[in-house]
């Protein structure tokens, strides 16, 4: 009963017990993701400076690093030196209590610490041990280390992001490799948990920045699978469909989702421009595309000539997808972020009341969320220590050797 109670309560992975071993983001990602729904995740950082995110400041609150606190709420942390041989023994108690282990650095680090997969395995065979890299852990590119926007261009999203042919590369403003191979990891671990439930046994998730890229060209990879060609960047327009995309208005932009006939037509209804519906360019998609350039000139100027609130009431009424291109204060503010618990705050030991985002999956029955805040550097050591059964004189003797902090 107490256990059904708790995961009940504490979201849907409430009992699995998380080691990560990672820093930055992508492997945080991971473990923040975790954490978000339930699972305890023990933050394991270096001996000295911790995650190098602490070190991404500007800005801070309160000295502490935003970056850092983004990427770790929810979780406990110790700091240990990992070098020594009684650091190297705290992970390994910590190992052996854990479900999952997490780690996001170059081949062979791990190894080179004593603790690569196989001597997890030995440590604890139920162990998951998820590693997220640049490249993934096989191919002529393994022992490269990782960084988004290298994995944006490697992967070919650099190739269609941006306003147009003859233009310079852009990258996708958000680093999207790092993000997804987060989540690729996370989803991987849980994949995981449900194949040992069924077999008692451990296993290996490997997956990449550059594989995060691969996956976001789904639909250019498509094209080009069918024709040969490469496809390039089209701003904001869809490669398949159109009108698909953002347009200027008397004050900002505006996002128009007209992607299919039905849409089409409702849109020149609104916008009184019916005499596009009798233009043989446009009767059809195929037509559209082929005339895509002429048809945002025609459609541009006419929503130039409202604001985008006047033109999203009319869009609305009229039945087509149309949205407003919101700045990050903007969307922070938007009461449906609010209504979907995207945005909260929650107290720093150090930091005092800090706002972060939300987690994007709700749970009907085990919900999840932003329980506390991220560790300070250390924040949970004696405590973590404690629960593997070190007692006082040893954890004091530990930290005057500095092994932990």
């Amino acid at each position: 009963m107490a256990d059904t109670e708790q995961r009940r309560t504490g979201g849907p992975l409430a009992g699995i017990k998380v080691v990560e071993l990672a820093h930055i983001m992508a492997g945080p990602v991971c473990g923040l993701m975790l954490a978000d729904m339930g699972a305890d995740v023990v933050k394991v950082e270096k001996i000295p400076g911790g995650d190098d995110s602490r070190r991404m400041v500007p800005p801070t609150i309160n000295d502490e690093s935003a970056a850092y606190m983004a990427m770790n709420r929810n979780k406990r942390g110790i700091a240990l030196d990992l070098k020594t041989d009684d650091g190297k023994q705290v992970l390994r108690r910590l190992i052996a209590g854990a479900d999952v282990v997490i780690e996001n650095y170059r081949r062979g680090t791990m190894e080179k610490l004593g603790f690569g997969y196989e001597a997890m395995r030995a440590i604890n065979p139920g162990i998951v041990f998820c590693e997220i890299s640049g490249f993934g852990r096989s191919g002529p590119l393994a022992d490269r280390g990782g960084f988004d926007l290298i994995a944006q261009g490697m992967s070919g999203l650099m190739s269609i992001t941006g306003e147009g042919p003859g233009r310079p590369p852009v990258k996708v403003g958000a680093p999207v490799t790092d993000i997804t191979a987060g989540l690729l990891g996370a989803m991987g671990v849980m994949a995981a948990l449900v194949e040992r439930q069924r077999t008692g046994e451990g296993q290996r998730v490997d997956t990449s920045l550059f594989e995060a890229g691969i996956i976001h060209t789904y639909w250019q990879s498509a094209i080009r699978f069918a024709t040969g060609v490469s496809p390039g960047p089209m701003g904001s327009a869809h490669p398949l469909n159109g009108p698909y995309q953002a347009f200027p208005t008397a004050d900002g932009w505006i996002n128009v989702g007209a992607a299919n006939q039905t849409n089409w037509l409702r849109l020149t209804e609104a916008l009184d421009a019916r005499s596009l519906q009798d233009d043989p360019r446009f009767a059809d998609n195929p037509g559209r595309m082929r005339h895509l350039a002429e048809l945002d000139e025609l459609l541009s100027a006419i929503l130039r000539r409202r604001t985008t609130a006047e033109w999203l009431a009319v869009l609305e009424a009229a039945g087509v997808p149309a949205g407003p291109v919101l700045s990050i204060a903007d969307m922070h503010e938007h009461p449906h972020t609010l209504a979907r618990d995207m945005v909260v705050e929650v107290e720093h030991s150090r930091a005092g009341p800090v706002k972060t985002l939300g987690l994007p999956i709700k749970f009907s029955r085990t919900p999840g969320g932003v329980r506390g805040p991220a560790p300070a550097f250390g924040e949970h050591s004696r405590a973590v220590l404690a629960e593997l059964g070190y007692d006082q004189d040893a954890v004091e003797a530990m930290e005057r050797a500095r092994v932990v902090a």
